[in-house]
């Protein structure tokens, strides 16, 4: 890896002609955390969000297109020299999350970006907020990494971006959020991810099986909660540690994630569904799936239950984690019954959402062949 020493030293007139707010750095910025964020950092700093493709379209920030994985963030050296004079702080929310896209290219995008952003950090001289995951504590095994070779990849990118980060000599803090779902009052989120897919699926009564044990727990925390804590990191000033924004022992139980979201159906007049059965992970893979080799088990069904698997196989490895929510500059510590709150307006926000598919599927429960059957 590249050295993060600084190379260049920033004269005290060039940092005292900066704008009365400081200028802070965000990758990521049009993800769920990183939209998040900007709510929660706006008001305080000059937002400068780095992006390759897709505009913010955000008035609140200025925009820099760039490469995260390219020498420089894809910059001119000049341009390269102006921004590390012009930030002062960093905050790098940006990752491959998606457990589809090869092995190789998650390990790319997600140390070669953590690298390139350390050397941004050390050469401003401005301190580095790390976006990890909980799920660092996870340790797949061989058998894990070879049936689900995107997570393992993911999460061996994240900590080797944690070391990196604590072996950089830059001032660097590593926040570790478990799953993020949607606006704690709103429910809202910038866009669909695993749990936001699997809350529809369980809606619409598409889990009649799903991977746990009937103890388990989803360790879900809402986007506004972990922006605050770190904003409060960033405004505090906070320049080292490891920070663990989970819910900890707060976490909803499976059981009660599926009444949650059966709840919101019958509110939007769908039948209740089923609670689904809970098996063991190892019984998906070993028993249930190769059993239903060959029979009429729809490819959507089968392609579920194996996504539910390899979530719920990391998810809810290691818990309860420990949490660092309600210590000083770390947010607020929430309850259980506002996650489960939380994630009823979650649940909601879904089918407000997808009044369509909703209208369809009650069309379908009502229709005269259905009511026969």
């Amino acid at each position: 890896m590249p050295s993060h020493t600084p190379r260049l030293t920033v004269l005290p007139d060039a940092r005292a002609a900066r704008r009365d707010r400081p200028t802070l750095l965000l990758t990521g910025g049009s993800g769920v955390l990183g939209r998040a964020l900007i709510d929660e950092l706006a008001a305080d700093f000059d937002l400068l969000c780095l992006r390759r493709n897709t505009p913010l379209r955000d008035p609140r920030v200025r925009e820099l297109e760039g490469d995260l994985v390219a020498p420089r963030l894809g910059l001119t050296p000049l341009a390269w020299h102006e921004l590390a004079l012009r930030v002062d702080v960093v905050v790098h929310s940006a990752a491959e999350t998606n457990w589809r896209t090869p092995p190789e290219d998650i390990m790319r995008t997600n140390v070669r970006g953590a690298d390139n952003v350390l050397d941004l950090a050390a050469r401003a001289d401005a301190p580095l907020y790390l976006v990890s995951t909980a799920f660092v504590a996870s340790t797949p095994s061989d058998e894990d990494r070879a049936r689900f070779p995107g997570a393992a990849a993911y999460l061996d990118s994240k900590s080797l971006a944690e070391r990196m980060v604590r072996e950089a000599g830059v001032p660097g803090v590593v926040v570790r959020p478990s799953v993020v779902m949607g606006d704690s009052a709103t429910g809202r989120i910038a866009g669909q991810q695993g749990l936001t897919k699997t809350i529809g699926s369980m809606i619409l009564g598409q889990v009649p099986v799903l991977p746990g044990a009937p103890d388990a727990r989803i360790d879900m925390v809402p986007q506004d909660y972990v922006a605050r804590a770190l904003a409060d990191l960033v405004r505090g000033g906070v320049g080292g540690g490891e920070y663990w924004l989970t819910a900890g022992k707060e976490a909803v139980e499976l059981r009660e994630f599926a009444d949650v979201c059966a709840d919101a159906a019958v509110r939007h007049g769908l039948p209740r569904p089923q609670r689904p059965r809970l098996i063991p992970v190892e019984a998906l893979h070993r028993l249930l799936l190769p059993m239903l080799e060959g029979t009429a088990l729809p490819a959507s069904l089968r392609r579920r239950l194996e996504h539910y698997a390899e979530l719920l196989l990391v998810f809810q490895r290691e818990l309860p984690f420990d949490t660092s929510f309600g210590e000083p500059h770390c947010g607020t510590r929430p309850t259980r019954a506002g996650l489960r709150s939380a994630l009823a307006r979650n649940a909601e926000s879904w089918a407000e959402d997808h009044s369509g598919l909703l209208g369809r599927h009650r069309a379908a429960a009502n229709s005269p062949a259905k009511a026969a059957s």
